[in-house]
């Protein structure tokens, strides 16, 4: 990876379409990227890892709202570690819940997985 990403490379890199960013980025839930002499964003190795953190929680359910209020936490104070600490704990805490809550779903799915291979005398797809 360069140094610096056009938003489309950024885009690309983090599976998203540069629409996506734009969208994140008016709405706060972003952090807003440097410019180039042209007015074009570019993206930094430091704002990709960022953007990554910030599409994790995304994909583990925490609110939009919540992650635009992580990324006003990193932009007002770079040394702010202790509230953002805090956020992330509260989230790592209902992603436990959530995983436990799917285990729990899996253990019924393949309970009954095994009811109807029993009743199929073992022969039906496993």
């Amino acid at each position: 990876m360069s140094d610096r990403m056009s938003i489309g490379d950024a885009a690309r890199h983090l599976g998203l379409e540069p629409d996506t960013l734009r969208y994140y980025e008016r709405k706060g839930i972003v952090p807003a990227p440097t410019k180039d002499s042209a007015g074009h964003r570019v993206y930094t190795e430091t704002q990709l890892h960022l953007l990554e953190v910030l599409l994790h929680l995304k994909s583990t359910g925490m609110p939009l709202v919540k992650i635009a209020a992580f990324t006003r936490l990193v932009a007002s104070d770079p040394d702010g570690v202790p509230e953002r600490l805090d956020l992330l704990r509260d989230h790592r805490e209902q992603v436990i819940q959530e995983i436990e809550s799917w285990q729990h779903s899996m253990r019924v799915i393949n309970r009954k997985i095994e009811d109807y291979n029993q009743r199929l005398g073992g022969h039906g797809p496993q």
